[in-house]
């Protein structure tokens, strides 16, 4: 029975696992939960994944959610997935496991939670919160910095050394790329500083290729997007604006 990936391309750890499979040559069939719509609250979705998120697999009777269980999963159970993924090395799978178990509580929280009161949130209708996103995008930082101190820091072009990407690198970098969803300002100041990162993500968009621009059409897309919605909001403004400046004040 060929495998099941429920996922929305909107969601970094669904980006991953998509991309992953393609990569390796694994057949499977992608079933979409449009998040948006909340889909994922279903009745329905909720037999399959009672925590209700995307990504989640389905192999047989298996039902498997979690992406980073979901990556490991994936790279032990089906045959032809290449060692540099997931090694049998138990010191470089120990090390890969310590980048996914730090990459939940800091990378992640910092970036998920900087692009929803940044961009997504407006668009699913949920309030901003300025105050949120400033924190938020002080532990993102932080986080970018210890990766290029930590992780980025030898001669290896990937974050547990080496020629070749794990499935820590596949992880992290989609979760990077959600910055794509910023305008061009904000993304330069909280990416720009980060030559390392820039170069590794570039590396790993190389090694992946061409499946890692496939699965990213769609936040490209939602990019685009984003930024007509940006520029028709500053006209609106500037022409409120002048309207304001050209009314008589009243006395």
């Amino acid at each position: 029975m060929e495998l099941k990936v429920y996922a929305d391309r909107m969601s970094q750890p669904s980006r991953a696992v998509i991309i992953f499979c393609k990569v390796n040559g694994i057949n499977f069939e992608e079933i979409k939960v449009d998040l948006s719509k909340r889909q994922h609250l279903s009745a329905e979705f909720k037999e399959i994944n009672p925590m209700r998120q995307v990504p989640t697999i389905v192999d047989g009777r298996f039902k498997l959610f979690e992406s980073h269980a979901i990556l490991i999963y994936l790279a032990s159970a089906f045959p032809g997935v290449a060692d540099h993924w997931y090694p049998a090395d138990v010191t470089r799978r120990a090390k890969i496991h310590s980048v996914l178990d730090w990459h939940h509580s800091n990378l992640r929280r910092g970036a998920a939670t900087f692009i929803l009161h940044t961009v997504l949130g407006a668009a699913l209708g949920l309030p901003m919160k300025p105050q949120v996103a400033a924190e938020a995008e002080k532990i993102l930082s932080s986080s970018l910095s210890k990766i290029e101190s930590i992780w980025l820091k030898g001669n290896g072009r990937f974050l547990v050394g080496g020629l070749q990407p794990s499935i820590a690198d596949l992880s992290l970098v989609c979760e990077i790329m959600q910055l794509e969803l910023l305008d061009e300002k904000d993304r330069s100041r909280v990416l720009g500083p980060h030559k390392k990162v820039q170069q590794w993500i570039e590396d790993t968009r190389n090694a992946t290729k061409p499946h890692f621009d496939e699965a990213h059409k769609f936040l490209y897309k939602a990019k685009t997007k984003f930024q007509v919605q940006r520029t028709l909001q500053a006209n609106s403004e500037r022409e409120e604006s002048s309207i304001r400046k050209a009314l008589p004040s009243k006395m």
